[in-house]
């Protein structure tokens, strides 16, 4: 149970004032040193705030316009809709243990966290790692496709040419300034972009529901011969990136009024919302073009098969609105992956896993200030490595932008699936270790299952990853990038068990939030026994 702040108390400079613990039965003291805290500031988002904040990474339009049209361009799946029906069920399974770790461990590291807990620090370090690797990818990826959609706006609207670096450069500093400030500003900014997107998303749905193509409102695509084909391990992939988002409202637990039920909830609401809202557009993708043309004629259009669609039904003003407003929610995804890894990386510091500076928050906001600015940095680095050296002869910066995108998000989503699916042996390993085997039996099983479930698309991630990258046949491309993954994990694995040997007291502080503060108040504390020092 969290416990409000109740007063303060200085000594030679520094101060320490009861606050609120991430875990249950942890410290009451958060100290602050040079105007930082080690603890994030609690109470700063409820349900609303914490769920629009999740959703926002989900980018719900660049989902439809992009996932959905490219899963139907490039796999062949008609089933598509389908298939967010039958992740929607894979999804909740999952959330059922991934809610219960929510309600007993509140950390901002939360899937690297709840691994540790569950199965030992130096898993958890190897997962922290992970995550941190695969957030970044995620954002990296965006960044690429933000500043080739604005580049296009600029051109079509304003007769501008601008390189494509040029805006995502501008974005990778506007997301490092909001990314510094209060989480519910950015909840509130997140908020009004993402509500935009569902109401643009819900009036063509509307729109192709009214003039449906030539086979009217069939069903045919929830027909489960419609998701035969070899291309059903990719679709699957993909449409799993799609509900990549939801899995982060742990992260925020330390902010939260109530993180013991306001996150769970969070995590139920965003998994039923995606199942569904993303299904039911799918569908009617397909109802718009019917189910029989709709792979041939995302072929045609590609991309722009949205924009194709809403055109003749809502006319221009309509498409041009939705095509600027695609672009707002990709930066409302940046921002919410933004959010994410600046977190990881605070608990990474706090923790001993990174730089104990890392590990500090802005009086101020309360928010990670240096993990935004470290974030900042390294997205500036890799969109300027990308912008410099990956062109074709012909110096087309289309080749760079799609790569960026691309291996980012391919590479991210791999990151995810691999956490998703430890996590949820992890969550089977905590209660177990606890004693709560049987009483916790239903919730377990859920657990187990969405595991074998998470490894099976996972097996299909690693085995069709040229497909997922558009690599050629033969490339060294389709072991490279998820061997980055790989790589992360095996060099965090082998960080942890050097901390283990080496440094004990920082390997046995993994996981702990804010608990870690107990324990260094334990070791510096004098005993009642002993004699004080005087000031």
């Amino acid at each position: 149970m969290l416990t409000s702040s109740t007063g303060n108390k200085s000594h030679r400079g520094r101060t320490r004032r009861t606050g609120r613990s991430g875990d249950p039965g942890g410290p009451g003291e958060i100290s602050t040193f040079k105007g930082q805290e080690r603890a994030l500031r609690a109470g700063r988002i409820g349900t609303a705030g914490l769920l629009l904040s999740v959703l926002a990474a989900s980018a719900p339009l660049m989902v439809v316009a992009g996932v959905m049209v490219t899963t139907y361009q490039v796999m062949g799946i008609v089933g598509q809709p389908l298939l967010f029906v039958i992740l929607g069920v894979v999804m909740a399974l999952f959330s059922v243990g991934y809610a219960e770790m929510s309600r007993h461990v509140h950390n901002a590291g939360a899937f690297y966290a709840y691994i540790a807990r569950g199965l030992g620090g130096t898993a958890g370090a190897g997962a922290s790692f992970v995550a941190l690797a695969a957030y970044s990818a995620l954002q990296f990826g965006i960044y690429g496709i933000f500043g080739f959609e604005v580049t296009g706006l600029l051109d079509k609207h304003l007769g501008a040419t601008v390189a494509w670096w040029v805006p995502a450069l501008l974005g990778v500093a506007l997301i490092g300034v909001l990314g510094a400030l209060k989480i519910d500003l950015n909840a509130k900014v997140l908020g009004v972009l993402l509500a935009v997107e569902v109401v643009l998303i819900t009036v063509f749905d509307l729109a192709f529901a009214a003039e449906p193509g030539p086979q009217g409102l069939s069903l045919h695509a929830f027909d489960p011969a419609t998701l035969g084909g070899a291309g059903l391990g990719t679709a699957l992939c993909f449409a799993v990136a799609a509900f990549v988002g939801f899995e982060q409202a742990p992260v925020y637990a330390e902010e939260t009024s109530r993180p013991q039920t306001v996150v769970a909830r969070v995590m139920f609401l965003a998994v039923g919302f995606v199942a569904v809202f993303f299904a039911l557009s799918s569908w009617l993708i397909g109802v718009a073009t019917g189910p029989d043309h709709v792979v041939a004629t995302a072929g045609k259009e590609g991309p722009g098969l949205i924009f194709a669609l809403t055109g003749p039904r809502l006319g221009g003003t309509f498409t041009d609105i939705l095509h600027l407003f695609f672009v707002t929610g990709i930066f409302a995804s940046m921002l919410s992956f933004h959010n994410v890894v600046a977190r990881y990386a605070f608990a990474m510091g706090r923790e001993g896993l990174l730089p104990a500076a890392l590990g500090r928050t802005a009086r101020s906001s309360g928010a990670p200030a240096l993990g935004s600015l470290l974030q900042s940095v390294i997205s500036l680095l890799v969109v300027g490595a990308f912008a410099l050296t990956d062109r074709t002869p012909d110096g087309d910066p289309t080749t760079p932008v799609l790569k960026l995108f691309t291996w980012g998000g391919n590479v991210g989503a791999l990151g995810v699936i691999v956490l998703m699916a430890t996590a949820s042996v992890a969550v089977i390993a905590f209660f177990v270790r606890r004693g709560a085997g049987r009483a916790q039996a239903g919730r377990l099983l859920a657990a187990g299952l969405a595991a074998l479930a998470l490894l099976t698309v996972l097996v299909y991630a690693v085995k069709d990853f040229g497909v997922l990258v558009s690599a050629a046949e033969g490339s060294a491309l389709s072991w490279v990038l998820p061997g980055v993954i790989g790589l992360v994990a095996v060099l965090g694995l082998g960080y942890g068990r050097v901390l283990r040997a080496r440094r004990p007291q920082v390997h046995a502080r993994i996981g702990l939030g804010n608990e870690a503060f107990q324990l260094e108040k334990a070791a510096s504390t004098p005993s009642p026994s002993s004699p004080r020092e005087e000031s």
